[in-house]
């Protein structure tokens, strides 16, 4: 890695990040949940850098993106004794394929049914990619703490 793609990546995490927070603040998450849900939303989108840099495809990248962010926003929830989603939501924001959605919506209008077809099948990858990502994370037990009653 250059000192330019560091900085490039970087830049990147910063801008997720503050993209991220903007977006809690406008979801009206609590105020002690705005760093954890930056920090969530920027490692999601860091990982997910990481991934297209090494050459993955974008459905594959969103999918391994999406699994950190999932471990961080349980782990973030739980410290700070909040629901999940808070961190869960805010955090897919930047992986969220808008841009396919709103291309797949042009296409439609510009009746080109052929791009309209493609965009719309790599959409909608993504957001399954997404999908699954999150519930095989949150399908994993939670750990036990001691002194906790067995079920």
């Amino acid at each position: 890695m250059t000192g330019g793609q560091f900085f490039e990546l970087l830049r990147q995490f910063l801008l997720s990040g503050v993209g991220t927070l903007c977006f809690g603040v406008l979801f009206g998450i609590p105020r002690k949940c705005y760093l954890a849900c930056a920090a969530t939303g920027a490692v999601g989108w860091l990982t997910y850098e990481l991934a297209v840099m090494l050459g993955i495809g974008a459905v594959t990248a969103n999918l391994l993106a999406v699994i950190p962010l999932t471990l961080l926003a349980r782990l973030f929830a739980i410290g700070l004794k909040a629901p999940v989603t808070v961190f869960l939501l805010c955090g897919i924001f930047p992986l969220v394929p808008g841009a396919g959605i709103y291309y797949t919506a042009y296409y439609f209008i510009q009746n080109d049914n052929v791009q309209m077809a493609a965009t719309a099948a790599e959409t909608f990858k993504i957001a399954a990619a997404l999908a699954i990502g999150i519930s095989l994370v949150l399908g994993l037990p939670l750990p036990r703490h001691k002194g906790a009653k067995k079920p």
